[in-house]
């Protein structure tokens, strides 16, 4: 019984904070009925949905054919890297980040074995997981922090997407430009084509139509409760197993920090300390934060403290940038690297952490002259 909570503890460390937090908060605020008021529903209904359909997309083979179809194209290493990276850089802006890297990272890396390329796996998969956690600040639907700020902002999709849209161009031409770069990277590859279409079943369909109610959702064209009651009614007539899909390990850390973050707003002196603190500062405290307690969590956490949308947008995106925790995502990465035999977790730290510190220094100096 210890070892099994010990091993919950290592692998669901975020959630595990978060609990503490909610529960301690909740000694100095006892439960009462203004607890519901600190929920966002809404937000906690997108993400379950869109887990939900993204799972389904997954689980056809959708993404995998995607890949495999347009990596075919590619006839040197060159044009498999710049395939294989911004692959993660489009995909996770309607994806999510770390659906991106769960769908792309392991077929990366047995396309580089298969051809040869074993000596570029490290860089590679590095690049994926940069692609991954900066197209994905594009839109609200990217990753889980875009979705709860673009939520709680009452922002129009349009306003966020000319937010946001510097960073990511300037995110896709130094993806470029390193990988266009290089030397020695024209090898001449045979890859193997897709020997069979993909044929949308009555899944596909499903998930096609449900994908399209997420996002007529986002957009604030239909409301959630409708979402959600359509999502699950699907689900629990067609594909029963899809409820295993969604992380709910995730969901639970939000409803933990909003807990804690209600509580806290209901301290007048922590209240008060904070926005001292925070004020003014919001960018490079929620790129900070980012770096400890991961990218999600500071943006719910900071958000309970200023009402400064676009610094905190900024910040917990640029913010997944460094450590290897200062986005959830990159440790899908790493975890499926140091499967494979011989992995060099020294070599690849670095790689990660040299590209990350670059992007990192760079981005933050675009968005603090951003206006």
């Amino acid at each position: 019984m210890v070892r099994k909570v010990l091993t919950f503890l290592k692998q669901e460390t975020v959630l595990s904070v978060a609990a503490i937090l909610a529960l301690g908060s909740m000694i100095l605020i006892p439960p009462d009925a203004q607890y519901l008021s600190y929920l966002d529903f809404k937000v906690l209904v997108l993400l379950f949905c869109m887990m939900i359909v993204v799972a389904g997309f997954r689980k056809i083979g959708f993404f995998a054919f995607m890949g495999s179809w347009m990596t075919g194209k590619a006839k040197t290493a060159r044009s498999l890297e710049l395939v294989l990276v911004f692959l993660c850089f489009f995909t996770s802006m309607l994806i999510t980040n770390d659906v991106a890297l769960l769908t792309f990272v392991p077929f990366s890396i047995s396309l580089l074995q298969m051809t040869g390329q074993e000596k570029r796996i490290i860089p590679v998969v590095v690049l994926q997981t940069v692609a991954a956690n900066l197209g994905s600040m594009l839109t609200p639907v990217g990753n889980p922090q875009n979705l709860y700020l673009y939520t709680l902002t009452g922002m129009g999709m349009g306003e966020f997407l000319k937010t946001m849209m510097p960073l990511t161009v300037i995110s896709f031409f130094m993806l470029l430009l390193i990988l266009t770069a290089g030397n020695g990277k024209r090898i001449p590859l045979e890859i193997q084509p897709v020997k069979r279409g993909f044929v949308f079943d009555r899944a596909g369909w499903l998930y096609t139509v449900l994908f399209c109610l997420n996002m007529m959702t986002v957009a604030k064209v239909l409301p959630y409760q409708i979402l959600f009651l359509m999502v699950a009614g699907a689900v629990l007539c067609f594909d029963r197993a899809a409820w295993k899909e969604p992380d709910y390990a995730l969901l639970a850390t939000f409803v933990c920090f909003f807990v804690f973050i209600g509580n806290m707003q209901r301290l007048d002196g922590v209240r008060q300390l904070l926005n001292r603190i925070i004020t003014d500062r919001e960018l490079v405290t929620a790129i900070a934060a980012s770096q400890v307690i991961s990218n999600v969590p500071a943006a719910v956490l900071l958000s309970g403290f200023t009402d400064q949308a676009k610094a905190l947008l900024y910040g917990t995106n640029i913010g997944g940038l460094g450590t290897l925790i200062a986005s959830l995502a990159s440790l899908i990465s790493y975890k499926f690297y140091v499967r494979i035999p011989g992995a060099s977790t020294g070599a690849y730290l670095l790689c990660f952490t040299k590209w990350n510190v670059i992007f990192l220094t760079v981005l933050t100096a675009v968005a603090v002259i951003l206006p």
